[in-house]
């Protein structure tokens, strides 16, 4: 007797077939009929392996680092990194003494620097950073280190520089009603 091939094995598991009919195959024929310019079908939660650079384990970089896509460091960099519309993400085998400039950063190692982020800076359970942060947005997970001053700021407010160095943000108005600080 004829059995359709897309059809579940099991009943209690309709996932696992699922996702074949959205195998990589098909990506490229829905890509190919859409504009050069359209949105992408992954969610913007996730990075393809081809949108992002690895420093791996046994790497040490000393320098300057800049680019126009996501970093992924499992090694160790020392110096700067400026990836500024790009996600960059520390690894748990990573070990950063750097300033980082990017849209999104995310720490599950160490990180000595100052983190710039003009959206969101993420600093996971088993991460460390001694340094200051401004961002947008900041997320602090239970288990996380940290060590050094937040400044929270939207998204195109500017900096500006003191004399000796040190950040100073545009003053911005206060709201009316203001909650319990700590």
């Amino acid at each position: 007797m004829w059995k359709p091939t897309n059809q579940p094995q099991t009943p209690g598991r309709p996932a696992e077939p699922e996702r074949p009919t959205l195998s990589t195959p098909s990506v490229p024929a829905i890509m190919a009929n859409e504009p050069a310019l359209g949105p992408r079908p992954a969610t913007a939660t996730t990075t393809t392996t081809a949108d992002q650079a690895t420093i791996g384990k046994s790497l040490v970089i000393k320098g300057e680092v800049t680019g126009s896509e996501s970093l992924y460091i499992d090694g160790r960099v020392e110096g700067s990194i400026s990836l500024a519309g790009n996600r960059v993400t520390i690894g748990r085998n990573g070990v950063v003494a750097a300033n980082i400039n990017a849209r999104e950063i995310v720490v599950l190692g160490k990180v000595r620097g100052n983190l710039t982020a003009s959206d969101r800076v993420d600093i996971r359970s088993d991460g460390s950073l001694t340094g200051d942060v401004v961002a947008a947005r900041i997320s602090i997970e239970d288990g996380a280190f940290f060590k050094g001053g937040i400044d929270i700021r939207k998204g195109g407010q500017p900096s500006q520089q003191k004399p000796n160095g040190e950040d100073k943000s545009v003053p911005a108005p206060e709201p009316a009603a203001v909650g319990a600080r700590a």
